[in-house]
């Protein structure tokens, strides 16, 4: 068995679809997708169709990511206005385009918005891992992160996580295509939507495989990446209470 790590797809379908292809995930495989599975790439619909798909007939833990809480609150405005807030992009809903039928929120199927509401997680952890999209507030306990944490904070020399844990997360794009290995906390967001790589981790065998939009592949291991930068280890205690800040 196998624990998979997926950085962010951005609607990158033919890079997930080779990524697939190339990991070839067993059925004993557990699968962790990090969220940002639309905008900016031109096919978000098939990305989200393929992992309902996967959650079908594999172990899929997909997590949240910023983009699908904007999507989900694009519900609540009409299309001008979403696309004015920022909420989603216009290559999201050209890809839920139907003939005849102006571009619109009501062309995302319902399989689709309970697949993001309520199939995916704000994060998960296993015995020796914690997976989020963006990052984690060091002294907290996964069921008490703020949404900032989990969803919009920037991976900028995270302190480790007062569980030992390491975090695996992804949100902010390496443009250089290559993850940052710190130990404690690993981040595997590789700019595919730009002109990086989508990134599949094997968590403890390390092993790294990455595709782009080009139906390029490429192999390495993640120690590869180990940052020579030494960051202090402090052990925490969870508070009682989330602090207010």
């Amino acid at each position: 068995m196998r624990y998979l790590a997926i950085g962010d797809i951005h609607g990158c379908y033919r890079a997930f679809d080779r990524l697939l292809a190339v990991v070839q995930p067993q059925p004993e495989d557990i699968i962790i997708t990090l969220g940002d599975y639309l905008n900016k790439g031109p096919n978000s619909k098939a990305v989200i169709e393929r992992l309902i798909q996967l959650s079908q007939n594999h172990q899929l833990i997909p997590l949240k990511g910023n983009h699908e809480l904007q999507l989900l609150q694009a519900r609540n405005h009409n299309f001008d206005v979403a696309v004015e807030l920022k909420l989603l992009r216009i290559e999201t809903l050209i890809s839920y385009s139907l003939p005849g039928r102006r571009n619109s929120l009501a062309n995302i199927p319902d399989s689709h918005w309970r697949f993001l509401e309520h199939t995916c997680l704000n994060g998960w952890e296993s015995p020796d891992h914690i997976f989020v999209h963006a990052n984690l507030h060091p002294k907290l306990p996964l069921n008490q992160q703020p949404d900032y944490h989990l969803f919009w904070e920037k991976f900028i020399q995270p302190s480790p996580h007062y569980s030992g844990k390491t975090m695996i997360c992804a949100h902010t794009s390496q443009k250089n295509g290559k993850p940052i290995n710190l130990g404690h906390a690993i981040c595997i967001d590789t700019w595919a939507c730009g002109l990086g790589w989508l990134t599949c981790l094997d968590v403890y065998g390390g092993q790294i495989w990455q595709t782009n939009q080009q139906g390029q592949v490429q192999m390495s291991q993640i120690e590869q990446f180990r940052s020579s930068e030494k960051f202090a280890f402090h052990s925490y205690e969870p508070p009682t209470a989330i602090p207010v800040w």
